[in-house]
């Protein structure tokens, strides 16, 4: 649908499709084991490269900075056809995208020409951040402490997204004895580093994430000091609906599977897709696909055209699209009778999926209250 709005982003789709549909599609079964039981991670380490080579993870940093210079709708586009296949990939590209627009947001230009302009492979312009978290909202964030020219921090992060595989990360902290927080980059390979395993998460587990302590690690302030939370807003509102387009993506998904499999399924004679109530629960899952499809791509075009209130428009679609999400994935399972709990097939790993990407940037509760605040203000 955004391809129909935007003529330019074909070339890209047709890219994304064919990446999704060749080189993730042949090992989703074998990346959902990872972190639990034994797999070659260097299969998922691969992926990372590919996509990095194919210029996706940089598909919004403009171009002096190695990027594709593009917009919302070109990376919602993208986040939706990954996952429409694999959703792991797709939390990949959007923890990449939130660190980008983190710094871009601050006007950090010396920590932007730092990494990416330089980097020679994925792990390197890959940086690590914690995507499901609100950080005005945690308990405890890490303190940094000044240090001559810079800041050294110490403490502990959990839930940290690709914390296992790269160099940089984007870490929020709290200065000594304020309620603000500033945003830090940090060298994951800093010897005051200490990294948990990989921790094995409802879904999405083809993406690793882990906890970090920091013990006195050197760190590059991002932006102002205390201006954490203005560079979060900022960020998060336009990455809301980035966080729909995955969730759109693993909503065509559910529905593609349940067509394929009840038009092969015979029950009572018959082809399981001819009893009208099966046919009912799909048109049901296609009528909350197709509007999440909408929410997605009028949002993008609110963000775009800078509409007014377009930040609330994002967040309240996106929180749509995330129940309807949830609903799809359910009706997906049931399609397919016992098979839709197997991990032979794709459907029970989509209701985990969905739920797992509902979480991303923050605790829906909050946001919803965070949204009426605003509102009603």
């Amino acid at each position: 649908m955004l391809t129909a709005l935007n003529k330019d982003l074909k070339p890209f789709e047709e890219l994304i499709t064919k990446f999704s549909k060749d080189e993730l599609k042949p090992h989703v079964e074998e990346h959902d084991r990872y972190p639990f039981g034994t797999l070659d991670t260097n299969i998922i380490e691969s992926g990372f490269h590919r996509i990095y080579d194919l210029g996706f993870l940089g598909i919004m940093l403009p171009e002096k900075y190695a990027g594709i210079g593009q917009g919302i709708s070109a990376m919602c586009m993208m986040l939706g056809h990954v996952a429409e296949v694999d959703a792991s990939y797709s939390l990949i590209i959007f923890t990449s995208g939130m660190s980008q627009q983190i710094i871009l947001n601050a006007d950090a230009d010396g920590i932007a020409e730092k990494i990416y302009p330089i980097a020679k492979n994925a792990q390197e312009y890959l940086v690590a951040f914690p995507s499901f978290t609100d950080p005005g909202q945690a308990a405890a964030l890490p303190q940094a402490s000044s240090s001559g020219t810079g800041y050294t921090l110490t403490g502990k992060l959990d839930y940290l997204v690709l914390g296992n595989f790269s160099k940089w990360a984007v870490i929020p902290a709290r200065t000594t004895d304020s309620k603000s927080y500033s945003f830090f980059l940090v060298d994951l390979n800093d010897k005051g580093v200490r990294k948990s395993n990989a921790i094995f998460s409802l879904g999405l587990h083809a993406c690793p994430i882990i906890d970090i302590t920091l013990n006195g690690v050197s760190a590059q302030i991002i932006g102002g000091e205390g201006k954490g939370e203005k560079y979060f807003e900022a960020t998060s509102r336009i990455m809301h609906v980035a966080a729909a387009a995955i969730n759109a993506g693993i909503m065509r998904g559910s529905l593609k599977e349940a067509i394929d499999y009840t038009k092969e399924r015979e029950q009572g004679g018959k082809l399981v897709i001819n009893w009208s109530e099966v046919r009912m629960l799909l048109a049901n899952m296609a009528v909350k696909s197709k509007a999440a499809e909408l929410c997605v791509t009028q949002t993008c075009k609110a963000i775009d055209e800078k509409l007014k209130d377009w930040g609330q428009i994002s967040i309240a679609s996106t929180l749509h699209v995330h129940d309807l999400a949830c609903e799809v994935v359910t009706d997906g399972v049931q399609l397919l009778g016992g098979n839709g709990y197997m991990k032979d097939y794709g459907q029970e790993k989509r209701y985990r999926d969905a739920r797992q990407v509902q979480a991303l940037l923050g605790l829906v509760p909050l946001k919803k209250l965070a949204l009426i605040k605003e509102i009603i203000a």
